[in-house]
């Protein structure tokens, strides 16, 4: 039978694994150390997480399990606990692990916490909102990202393809292309590559043999590095800047390049960081375009882009909400997080708590009571922007809310 290129290929040691050094470093401490915990491993497909829980699995051959939460039931959960009667522990790597239903987590939760069972979970789901949080409490959480394009061009060039029948001349150009088209999936990329091997009479692969038989990678060739996101910051600016023709010059651009997720993701960020509060209604004509383009697909998606982003050209401008929140971010990040105001906390132990007053028991429910921490109770982080009507109505009554709320100090 015929063992797929990338199966062959998969690392079997973690200094072979691209990328992610200090998640790599971390695993390969606790694995050679063997003082393992249980973890979640997070990120897009193809990105190296079932290597990676391979990889442990193999320092510990006799006592380690795979469980697929969608697919297995409770039964076979059972059949692997009983093995830790005859081990110390034993280590389960659980896919889909934010598919794991209640049932088998209350099974499964009380050996984990004793250590008996090691957990690696495997997601390409955001664990912080698609993990139930009993489950998440008792794991450490890495992310796990995609490697760079010249670290998967490096990486095809090293590939080991003794158990082809035939040798292969395979030109630069070729696994250059192939790294940038596979978007940052590795696993992509070497079915590209193996494509190619196997359709090959004569064992030369150049763009030539690219072009007739994966075509598509062939056209995202400039969906790369600088060049790629060049034109998505030149897009970006040209709606900023209100230039009509100029965006719809690289959104033509950006569309004949078919990363539709990567175009629809930046339209989505720009409304509400250049648009922002001066018309805060274009955030959900926006929503509702970019979905449209993601279901109809190419080449249809054009046709509600082009129209969404000759809007968001026209529409007013303010970022005054982006940096409000960008400000806001920077305390936070600085340390900037004191005690919330006893008054606002629903928690009778609390020491000198103060009554909460009910906002709507008062004119224009608004009371003056203070709301930040008492270190911050001056910051000021959105500052209104006039030059828009919508915002300038905005802003009146901001200031109207500030001079109540300050009349208490």
């Amino acid at each position: 039978m015929y063992q797929p290129l990338a199966d062959f290929s998969r690392p079997k040691r973690f200094e072979d694994v691209l990328g992610n050094e200090r998640v790599i470093s971390i695993l390969r401490k606790m694995t050679e150390t063997k003082q393992l915990v249980s973890v979640i491993l997070y990120g897009p497909t193809g990105v190296g997480k079932t290597t990676l829980a391979n990889i442990i699995a193999e320092y510990f051959p006799l006592n380690h399990f795979k469980f697929n939460a969608s697919t297995d039931s409770k039964a076979v959960l059972k059949q692997i606990v009983e093995t830790v009667k005859m081990y110390d522990n034993v280590i389960l790597i659980i896919d889909e692990i934010h598919r794991m239903n209640r049932d088998i987590q209350d099974y499964l939760l009380p050996y984990v916490e004793k250590g008996n069972i090691v957990m690696i979970g495997l997601t390409t789901e955001n664990p912080y909102i698609a993990v139930n949080p009993a489950v998440r409490s008792r794991t450490s959480i890495f992310r796990i990202d995609r490697p760079d394009t010249k670290d998967i061009e490096q990486f095809l060039k090293t590939l080991d393809l003794s158990h082809f029948e035939q040798a292969f001349q395979i030109s630069d150009d070729v696994y250059h292309t192939i790294s940038i088209a596979s978007n940052g999936e590795v696993r992509t990329a070497i079915n590209m590559l193996e494509l190619l091997l196997l359709t090959s009479e004569d064992g030369i692969i150049d763009e030539s043999a690219l072009k007739e038989r994966l075509p598509e990678a062939a056209r995202s060739t400039f969906k790369t590095g600088d060049n790629y996101y060049d034109i998505l910051s030149a897009f970006h600016k040209s709606v900023r800047g209100s230039d009509v023709n100029a965006a719809l010059h690289y959104l033509a651009r950006l569309l004949s390049a078919g990363d539709l997720e990567s175009l629809v993701r930046r339209i989505r960020a720009i409304v509400y960081e250049d648009i922002g509060l001066a018309n805060p209604m274009m955030g959900v004509k926006v929503d509702a375009a970019c979905n449209t383009a993601v279901k109809v697909g190419m080449p249809e998606a054009r046709n509600a882009l082009g129209a969404i982003t000759i809007e968001m050209c026209l529409s007013p401008k303010s970022n005054s909400a982006h940096i409000a929140i960008e400000q806001a971010l920077a305390d936070v990040n600085s340390g900037l997080t004191f005690q919330v105001p006893t008054h606002l906390i629903n928690n009778p132990t609390y020491d000198q708590k103060q009554p909460y007053q009910y906002a709507h028991d008062y004119d224009n429910h608004i009371i003056a009571q203070q709301y930040l921490p008492t270190k911050l109770k001056d910051a000021i982080y959105y500052v209104p922007q006039r030059h828009t009507k919508l915002e300038n109505i905005f802003a009146d009554e901001y200031e109207k809310i500030q001079t109540i709320l300050r009349s208490n100090k």
